[in-house]
């Protein structure tokens, strides 16, 4: 009887054995599964229908086509996009929680924010430039002044007199202002804004004297007659509006050039593997002309994916350190 208790107690561990290792076995081949197996998730730091918005669904429908996944957007706006940011750095470094974020939150908030936890050239696994950004410096309807020459005289003739707005301290916008009385040797009191539609809202009324806004934004204030365009703050004109100079065209801002960007990013430690094919989708898409056109309508100019992003925000991180300095910036 023992003997026989013994024998089925040994096929009983037998068998768990056997179980064992066939679940162990199989792990591997788990883990290994190809990726993508489930849907991608991307988080945007900004309100839907933003220009940052409409870069991130241009590149969820890359990777759609590309990866052949489902692909979801997240809009998590607040802080420039830090929220958002923040959410990706705490996230799985899976390949499915992924970042389309900005020069903001990706380059600039960190120097002027104290309340942003994460680095970003640390924190962050970029994988792609999306698009470049260029924004304008526009004048309201009450101000004398129809291009940078006037401009420069006017704010020369009065220094503090005159305001700008931009989305917020820290953010390109901002950036981009400052560099302006940085080149120009002026000076205009900056006034943050939460975001952009109030900013352009209070332009067009007359509320503020000059802004920084965004060249889509601006373009139906523009043919409107409403705002004066003096130039975008990229190194060429704007393809949408060729008639708008680049400010460094005038011999006060000779060589000036401030663009924001559109990126894809993940958390740290993504494997090599998956950001490999991420990259690779990104590329592909981005070479595409039905792609590109959705992005210069959404006021961007598209990249080709595969530019060294991580020296485009080491040297942006410099340049608006220097920028930080000069104008003492705090959140």
């Amino acid at each position: 009887m023992n003997f026989h208790r013994s024998l089925s107690c040994t096929r009983r561990l037998g068998l768990i054995a056997m179980g064992a290792a066939v679940v162990a076995s199989a792990l591997p081949a788990m883990a290994q599964a190809p990726y993508p197996s489930k849907p991608i998730r991307i988080v945007v730091g900004y309100a839907p229908g933003g220009s940052v918005d409409m870069a991130a669904r241009v590149v969820a429908d890359i990777l759609t086509a590309k990866l052949n996944s489902t692909v979801v957007i997240d809009n998590a706006p607040g802080a420039a996009g830090v929220l958002a940011a923040q959410r990706v750095v705490s996230s799985p470094a899976d390949g499915y929680t992924l970042l389309v974020g900005s020069s903001n939150e990706m380059a600039a908030t960190g120097l002027v924010n104290p309340a942003q936890k994460y680095d970003p050239l640390k924190d962050l696994t970029p994988l792609g430039l999306v698009a470049n950004a260029p924004v304008m410096l526009a004048a309201g309807p009450n101000v004398p002044a129809k291009n940078i020459e006037e401009f420069v005289a006017l704010l020369k003739r009065n220094p503090g007199k005159y305001s700008y707005g931009s989305s917020g301290v820290g953010s390109t916008l901002h950036f981009a202002g400052e560099l302006i009385k940085q080149r120009a040797g002026v000076h205009m009191v900056h006034i943050p804004y939460r975001g952009t539609a109030a900013l352009t809202s209070d332009l067009v009324g007359g509320a503020l004297d000059f802004a920084i806004v965004s060249p889509t934004a601006a373009a139906p204030f523009i043919k409107a007659g409403r705002i004066t365009p003096l130039g975008v703050t990229s190194a060429k004109r704007f393809p949408t509006l060729p008639q708008v100079p680049a400010l460094g065209e005038n011999a006060h801002l000779k060589g000036y050039e401030l663009t924001g960007w559109f990126a894809l990013a993940a958390p740290k430690g993504l494997p090599a593997d998956i950001g490999q094919k991420i990259r690779g989708a990104l590329k592909a898409g981005l070479a595409e002309p039905a792609y590109q056109r959705r992005l210069e309508e959404g006021g961007s100019l598209p990249a080709k994916g595969d530019e060294d992003l991580t020296r485009i925000m080491r040297e942006d991180m410099a340049k608006y350190a220097e920028l930080v300095k000069f104008a003492n910036m705090r959140e």
